[in-house]
């Protein structure tokens, strides 16, 4: 499969590569005895970065309103009954996605539909899975009306991501799959559902956007 890059890490990647090759050039004409490490550390730094802003292509095989599919990759970190104060001032049923700094961080839209409402929340930078991350942090809140029923999505910057990224609007209607957002180094996203949808998961489980089902409808 052809290894992608996603737009968001093309300037990085880029500006990376300069000043690293400025810096083993450097090393190269003024101590060349530390070269060789210099290169070996630089190489493998630069592909963290790489591997990083990798964008897969995920299609999904049967698209299904009444199907949640996973909106990121990551772990599992959070399953609960909470209380949903933003939007829905309801109780709602809670799926929390863990992405580490070596998980795919593109996101994706769960379901089809039209985005009922969007929201970016400026904020703190407590650890991802810092139960307060969810209304205390750098966030953005998402609702996608699926035609069977609405459900909130949130993408939560962490300790090191200060930077989140989306391509969706209120009133827009997108498709199911699709790339709506990017957060830069560690992160979350939350997933809000009605409390009698039928939950595919299990905590600490591995999950793959467009490939794990989180929920049926």
């Amino acid at each position: 499969m052809l290894f992608r890059i996603h737009k968001e890490g093309r300037t990085i990647l880029l500006v990376a590569a300069l000043v690293l090759v400025g810096l083993n050039l450097a090393v190269w004409n003024l101590a060349q005895m530390i070269f060789w490490p210099v290169l070996i550390l630089s190489t493998i730094f630069y592909l963290v970065i790489l591997q990083f802003f990798r964008n897969p292509a995920r299609v999904i095989l049967l698209a299904d309103n009444k199907i949640v599919y996973a909106p990121a990759d990551g772990k599992v970190c959070a399953i609960e009954e909470v209380f949903e104060a933003e939007y829905f001032k309801d109780k709602r049923l809670q799926v929390s996605i863990f992405m580490s700094p070596f998980n795919v961080h593109v996101n994706r839209n769960p379901v089809s539909g039209m985005v009922n409402y969007f929201r970016y929340h400026p904020g703190k930078y407590l650890v991802a899975w810092h139960p307060k991350s969810s209304t205390e942090n750098e966030r953005t809140t998402i609702v996608y009306d699926s035609g069977n029923g609405e459900i909130l999505m949130r993408q939560i910057a962490g300790a090191l991501a200060k930077r989140i990224k989306w391509y969706i609007r209120e009133g827009e209607r997108v498709e199911q799959g699709c790339d709506m957002g990017f957060i830069k180094f560690g992160s979350r996203v939350d997933l809000f559902l009605p409390l009698d949808a039928k939950i595919e998961v299990a905590m600490d489980q591995q999950v793959k956007g467009n490939k794990t089902v989180v929920a049926r409808l």
